[in-house]
């Protein structure tokens, strides 16, 4: 125990010997890390957002007019208010499709910006309380009772963005005044920045005149598929026999952004193999230069009885104390740089999830245990001459 805390004790004043050149090489460990930490929250960000997406809007199949699979995704992912309109009849041709169990819609009405009375623009979801598997489990526990006409409940998002403040104030849309009666919690889709209304509301709606809906009319349908049914080819046959729509199964939602996160993800990559390669070589070089100015050093502790063990375990220490070191102080500023930067991406801006405290530190940790492991990777080479260091050679010198 006590040779350990003396070797500790020595790799200490080793390093502040050459304080620059151990700052230099901490600071390039740091950066490493930061790069660590930014991508992976990057990407862990916007992949864990599609997929709860997925997972809670508790359909299998989502079917939108032909033509608007992009603005439906909008919709539901980043709450982009786009409206976009097909026949409610077509629930009925839908019913005749073989593998389909129970079908429900909903209508998505932009709110008008620039009217007094207005809230700002989000998207009113108008749903079917007798068929809704989406928003009914939410009103169950939440409001314990049906949205009565005139009532709205607004997403988690929408009830902090309009800043109501109390639960029973009242709000005009679209001409037509509606009590907000609660707030449902976040669900990180897209719908936490929405106000959810009952479709009975639809007719004086559209009698005001200030949505582009006509009656009978709806925006989208979520279906369920029946057990041992495949979504996919369920899909298929919809839009092989209705052509006026199109499909998406559960796990396409996002699949452009997906395939866009792709290309970040190999710029990612490319940033962080280069970073490596560079950091590894940067330790290599520092401590091949630090190794062979302390060459006589070495011999005169293997003279006093010092095994190659010792001096070895001696410049280790001496990388994991700088690596330790660069890292902590890549970690604070990673993390620090991820929670300011990130919203100036217009990809995070507009999702609605957010890493939890367990994820932040688990990319931590995960970042700080790579930038250790590569220091001491670059380190293992110069340490392992040391090694192999003929103790007659360095007396005979």
């Amino acid at each position: 125990m006590r040779g350990n805390i003396n070797l500790l004790k020595i790799a200490k004043k080793n390093l502040r010997r050459k304080p620059l050149r151990s700052f230099v090489l901490a600071i390039s460990i740091s950066l490493l890390v930061s790069i660590f930490i930014f991508s992976l929250s990057f990407v862990i960000n916007v992949s864990s957002s599609i997929r709860k997406t997925s997972e809670r809007l508790g359909a299998d199949i989502l079917i939108v007019p032909a033509g608007t699979r992009g603005a439906a995704e909008d919709v539901l992912l980043e709450n982009k208010a786009k409206p976009f309109y097909m026949d409610r009849n077509i629930m009925k041709r839908l019913k005749d499709i073989k593998g389909i169990d129970t079908l429900t819609s909903q209508t998505y009405l932009v709110t008008l910006t620039g009217l007094c009375c207005d809230v700002p623009e989000t998207v009113v979801v108008a749903f079917n309380q007798d068929s809704d598997f989406i928003v009914t489990p939410w009103l169950k526990e939440k409001l314990k009772r049906r949205l009565r006409k005139g009532e709205a409940i607004a997403g988690n998002e929408s009830f902090l963005n309009i800043n109501l403040g109390l639960m029973e104030i009242d709000s005009v849309l679209f001409g037509n005044t509606f009590r907000i009666v609660g707030s449902l919690d976040k669900t990180g889709t897209g719908l936490d920045n929405a106000i959810f209304i009952s479709d009975e509301n639809m007719e004086d709606i559209i009698k005001n005149g200030k949505v582009d809906v006509k009656p009978g009319q709806i925006s989208i349908i979520f279906a369920k598929v029946k057990k041992g049914y495949d979504p996919y080819k369920v899909s298929r046959d919809i839009e092989d026999n209705i052509i006026e729509v199109d499909t998406m199964a559960r796990r396409d939602i996002g699949k452009n952004l997906v395939n866009s996160l792709r290309d970040i993800n190999s710029i990612f990559i490319l940033s962080l193999l280069i970073s490596t390669i560079l950091s590894i070589f940067l330790t290599w070089a520092i401590f091949s230069a630090i190794v062979n100015e302390r060459t006589r050093e070495v011999g005169i502790m293997r003279a006093m009885g010092a095994k190659t063990r010792h001096v070895a375990g001696l410049f280790l220490i001496e990388v994991m104390l700088i690596s330790a070191i660069g890292s902590i102080m890549g970690v604070v500023s990673g993390t620090f740089l991820s929670l300011s930067l990130s919203k100036s991406f217009n990809i995070l801006r507009t999702l609605s999830t957010e890493l939890t405290v367990s994820q932040r530190v688990l990319i931590g940790i995960l970042s700080f245990l790579a930038g250790s492991v590569i220091s001491v990777t670059g380190a293992l080479s110069p340490i392992w001459r040391v090694k192999r260091v003929d103790l007659l050679s360095i007396t005979k010198d």
